[in-house]
C-alpha cells in the first residue's frame, strides 16, 4: 500500500484544514487507517483512526470534539477534517494503514505516508 498525505498549510487559530490521505496497492478497504502526527522535538502521537467500514472511531482527548476522520472506501481516501484549529496542533501530521482493530499504538500500522505539515499561528 502507498498511501499520499495532503491538505496540509498554513492557518491561523481557530481555523479548519483538511487533510486527506490518498490510497493505491492493495485493497485499502480492508485496512484500518490513522492519522498520527509529530510536532518538533516531540514523539509521534497518535491522533484518530477509522476502521474499514467507518463503524469505529476513535481520537485522542486532545483533538476530541474538533477533529473528525473519515474514509471513502470506493475512492480510496480517508480524511481527518481539523476545526478550531489551536497553535499546539502544529505538527507534521502522517497516515497509516494496517490489518489491525483501531488502536492508538504507531506499532499496530504497516503502512506510512510521507507526512504534510499543518502550521497554526497565534
Amino acid at each position: 500500500v502507498q498511501l499520499q498525505a495532503s491538505g496540509g498549510g498554513l492557518v491561523q487559530a481557530g481555523g479548519s484544514l483538511r487533510l486527506s490521505c490518498a490510497a493505491s496497492g492493495r485493497t485499502f478497504s480492508s485496512y484500518t487507517m490513522a492519522w498520527f502526527r509529530q510536532a518538533p522535538g516531540k514523539e509521534r502521537e497518535f491522533v484518530a483512526a477509522i476502521n474499514w467500514s467507518g463503524g469505529s472511531t476513535s481520537y485522542a482527548d486532545s483533538v476530541k470534539g474538533r477533529f473528525t476522520i473519515s474514509r471513502d472506501n470506493v475512492k480510496n481516501t480517508a480524511y481527518l477534517q481539523m476545526n478550531s484549529l489551536k497553535p499546539e496542533d502544529t505538527a507534521v501530521y502522517y497516515c497509516a494503514v494496517g490489518r489491525t482493530v483501531v488502536s492508538a499504538s504507531r506499532w499496530s500500522y504497516d503502512y506510512w505516508g510521507q507526512g504534510t505539515l499543518v502550521t497554526v499561528s497565534s
